[in-house]
């Protein structure tokens, strides 16, 4: 059990320092935590302090930390997806970061609101992702297909690209935030808003998906996977675009025997800006009752955000460096991520327009999907019916 915020543990009782604090986040892949836990080691080492890391499933870290705040048990370090951040920072179990001297310059507009929370930066993040438009180069090449940059030559591409055992598109359209996440680009892009889902140009957006799967050019299933299964179809060459994001790059590598390319996702027309859904975890400073802890937290924290810091998570998880500077003079020495740094850098947070509705939001809108792609309802049906399950 964590018990941080009784202000005790870890603590030097007869000098009153703090030689042990505690983080908690998701990481619980074996080699992602062990990673994890390393670079909170050596931030821990330069603060002075030991940091005995912890991680719990995804969907089992909110509901912990909100128990842990009721008990007052919350870690001194937390990880949080950035769309939960707004939502905790509401509770009181955050701190705001300026309290305690953490740097919070250098990052770009999307990525310093999903941080923010009533003015005040309650989170910040070595590195953040978005999603882009992967796809199969001999694939393209060998069915003269050029890479798609609006909506009407992408659904050209993936029908000419469809042949039997292959499809031409994939997308994650689950019954979950992550299809929510992937549809999101399409949305904005287009010029419609979450909080609009009856405007023409949702209904536009959820259109292009649903032509797709009536057209035969992407498959049905794309309704039950996630976006490790969409890789998996891209991989084993049972798709020849798809749309992801570039923690799977490490996994494409090592197939050794795949030829991709990225680019960013197409718009409706020509003209129109891609503006991608802002993905990635950012580090906070839980309330507790030691300002002493919080303050080696804090110290922590710096270190992870940290440029040296930055570069080494982007490498070790093929992500983006999060402060522009460093994003920046990462791609110069790795011009492959260019396309993900400029998508990143653009990019907006799922709470900037909805705060703290976003879990409800992200639910009416992948329920929508699952409506219009069944052919349960129409694309403006599935929407129409979405907005009338808004509170």
């Amino acid at each position: 059990m964590l018990t941080a915020g009784s202000g005790c543990a870890g603590d030097n009782a007869a000098s009153g320092a703090v030689t042990t604090i505690t983080a908690l986040d998701y990481y619980t892949d074996k080699s992602e935590h062990t990673q994890w836990g390393r670079l909170l080691s050596a931030c821990g080492r330069s603060a002075g302090v030991r940091v005995e890391h912890r991680s719990v499933p995804g969907p089992s870290l909110v509901p912990t930390v909100l128990r842990q705040a009721s008990a007052r048990e919350l870690p001194d370090v937390l990880m949080l997806d950035n769309a939960d951040v707004q939502q905790v920072a509401e509770t009181g179990a955050l701190t705001p970061l300026s309290d305690f001297g953490v740097d919070t310059g250098g990052y770009s507009p999307g990525i310093a609101s999903a941080g923010t929370y009533r003015g005040k930066v309650y989170g910040v993040t070595p590195a953040v992702n978005a999603a882009v438009l992967f796809y199969n180069k001999d694939m393209l090449d060998e069915a003269g297909v050029a890479v798609p940059r609006t909506w009407d030559e992408l659904k050209a591409a993936a029908q000419r690209l469809t042949r039997p055992g292959r499809y031409g598109m994939a997308v994650s359209a689950g019954n979950t935030a992550e299809s929510s996440w992937q549809f999101l680009p399409f949305l904005w892009s287009n010029g419609g808003e979450e909080t609009d889902l009856g405007d023409p140009r949702a209904t536009e957006a959820l259109g292009l998906w649903t032509d797709l799967v009536k057209s035969g050019a992407m498959s049905r299933s794309v309704l039950n996977w996630d976006q490790a299964d969409v890789h998996d179809q891209f991989a084993a060459g049972r798709t020849a675009m798809m749309i992801n994001g570039p923690w799977r790059i490490s996994a494409l590598e090592k197939a050794g025997d795949i030829r991709w390319g990225t680019a960013p996702i197409p718009v409706r027309e020509r003209g129109q800006s891609v503006v991608t859904a802002l993905g990635g975890e950012l580090w906070t400073v839980p309330t507790t009752a030691s300002p002493a802890r919080q303050a080696k937290a804090a110290e922590v924290i710096d270190c992870l955000t940290g440029r040296d810091t930055m570069l080494t998570v982007a490498g070790q998880y093929s992500t983006v460096p999060a402060r522009t500077a460093v994003a920046e003079e990462y791609v110069e020495h790795k011009p492959s991520m260019a396309v993900f740094a400029d998508a990143v850098e653009h990019a907006r947070a799922r709470t900037a327009r909805v705060g703290t509705a976003w879990p409800k939001v992200a639910d009416r809108i992948h329920r929508a999907i699952q409506l219009a792609l069944t052919g349960e309802k129409t694309p403006a049906e599935a929407l129409a019916e979405a907005r009338r399950r808004e509170p």
